[in-house]
């Protein structure tokens, strides 16, 4: 059995997990512990996360996640590599973040141009533009939905998904990457991909491939899109 353990900044989309959890169908176990205050603002480490990496390790976690987009990109890749050490110090075990997940990820696939459908607004949507670009990636076009928060996000359905990622495809993205962890997105990616013909990665998708990642782990999960049927795994 190998646990995987996310720190989460709320409880928006927590059965997305949940639902990984069954399609992996396996010896998987996901560890979910929130962590509403977050990595400290410009510092390295002022004991964060001590409090929630705990409980995971109690669980026997392998690998920990900080999965939340917005959370680790928004001061820059230099910032997010700084929450990236301080989470690997303070839980013992591999740690990334899930913008990290979303690089490597289409490392993986072999993309190297990418759109971006975000619920986010204007500004944050550019930030992770900027962290993708800086990662080598090419953005070839960017839509920003400009949700008010998390709950807003977290009640949007079928029908606002789909007009998402219509809104943000190009013909030239190799892929579309669909930041939050607060939307709901593992029910439907064999959808959206068909729907576009094309690759989709989502933020919760992600941060659990990124886990199996650090973990070393291989697993080929046809219901979560053409990134968990991609072996080997690519180690950077």
């Amino acid at each position: 059995m190998t646990a995987l353990g996310f720190l989460r900044p709320g409880h928006c989309a927590e059965d997305d997990y949940h639902r990984i959890e069954q399609l992996l169908a396996g010896d998987i176990r996901v560890e979910l512990v929130p962590d509403r205050d977050g990595p400290p603002a410009g510092r390295e480490d002022a004991g964060w996360p001590a409090r929630s990496v705990e409980e995971l390790r109690l669980a026997g976690a392998e690998a920990v996640v900080w999965a939340s987009t917005s959370g680790s990109f928004r001061r820059g890749r230099d910032a997010a590599r700084a929450q990236v050490r301080a989470l690997a110090r303070a839980a013992g075990m591999p740690a990334s973040a899930t913008s990290f997940g979303f690089v490597n990820a289409a490392r993986e696939l072999g993309v190297r141009s990418v759109a971006v459908a975000a619920p986010y607004p204007e500004d944050v949507t550019a930030a992770f533009t900027e962290f993708l670009r800086q990662a080598g990636l090419r953005v070839a076009a960017a839509h920003s939905a400009g949700a008010a928060g998390p709950a807003e996000v977290a009640a949007w359905g079928e029908k606002e998904l789909i007009a998402l990622v219509r809104a943000a495809d190009a013909p030239e993205a190799g892929a579309l990457l669909v930041p939050d962890t607060a939307l709901h997105t593992v029910s439907r990616l064999a959808a959206l991909e068909r729907l576009l013909g094309k690759p989709v990665l989502t933020a919760n998708q992600v941060s659990v491939w990124e886990a199996l990642r650090l973990a070393d782990r291989r697993v080929n999960a046809s219901g979560l899109g053409e990134l968990f049927t991609r072996e080997p795994l690519v180690q950077v």
